[in-house]
């Protein structure tokens, strides 16, 4: 995740000379790349999550989690060492049309199980691993503790998507277009693969501590940012839905978890639109 994030901040350092080769006369999208590069706040539905295992297969119900924001400090945020430990979004992309882009980025989230929190569990697990029930009904409850079940992905809810967007001016709308000044509104919808590491403790097993293709997401968006000249500050709102039904929870291949629930992500990034090569005036 870092070498990608590097990369993404070298590109942003072209935009600097890139404007200098733009045309005088009015700007225009098609052909020009962008990138950005920030940070967000995820809030998610309750979940069902699923354990299963080969003495064991359970369902907690209606689970909560929260994300984990990083404490801001300059250095926690804008150190190149600790980069990409905040909870951060990365997106690079190319306008085909005047009005449409197509992009590559990844929403490097963080979801995490509330402790101390009592929910439904329903299933079995095995008595060797001395718990005070073997079998669980929908009636039965469970205090989720680090003696039970530690649950999150923390390096984290990666959503490494593809997106299609619109882009539109909305500029003279607020009587402010110039051709160096603009407010933009954009829109777009995305899909791509989860690949989270998932730092689970459960039933006593030695935790899985790799990176691995998890399952599936869907998403939709709209941002609306100010820009000058190739520059841009953008806020934006995203919802989505994720699908994980292969979670690793431990070093024994015959342990997943599974489960789905939505989301809503608020970020705030910064970015740049620039041309690759010369253009003529």
């Amino acid at each position: 995740m870092k070498k990608i994030l590097v990369l993404v901040l070298v590109m942003l350092s072209t935009v600097v000379s890139s404007q200098e080769q733009e045309p005088t006369e009015k700007r225009t999208n098609k052909g020009r790349f962008f990138l950005y590069w920030g940070w967000n706040r995820g809030y998610y539905t309750d979940s069902d999550i699923r354990f299963k295992g080969a003495d064991y297969d359970f369902t907690l119900s209606d689970v909560k989690a929260s994300d984990r924001p990083t404490e801001f400090t300059v250095n926690n945020y804008f150190h190149p060492g600790n980069i990409t430990i905040p909870q951060t979004d990365y997106r690079i992309g190319y306008f085909f049309k005047e009005n449409y882009s197509i992009s590559i980025g990844v929403d490097h989230m963080k979801y995490v199980v509330d402790y101390g929190q009592e929910v439904g569990i329903n299933g079995q697990i095995d008595a060797s691993y001395g718990t005070d029930k073997t079998n669980y009904t929908g009636a039965d409850t469970e205090i989720l503790d680090a003696d039970f079940l530690e649950f999150e992905h923390t390096d984290g809810l990666n959503y490494i998507n593809v997106e299609l967007s619109r882009f539109d001016d909305v500029s003279r709308f607020f009587g402010m277009h110039s051709k160096n000044f603009s407010i933009n509104l954009s829109e777009g919808v995305g899909v791509g693969v989860l690949y989270p590491r998932t730092n689970t403790t459960l039933l006593g097993k030695e935790r899985h501590d790799d990176f691995h293709v998890s399952g599936f997401g869907v998403s939709a968006r709209v941002g609306l940012d100010i820009a000058y000249k190739g520059f841009f500050i953008m806020t934006e709102f995203k919802t989505g839905y994720i699908n994980m039904q292969d979670i690793k929870t431990s070093t024994s291949s015959a342990d997943s978890a599974s489960q789905t629930f939505g989301y809503i992500q608020p970020t705030l990034v910064l970015g740049g639109r620039f041309y690759l090569k010369k253009r003529k005036k």
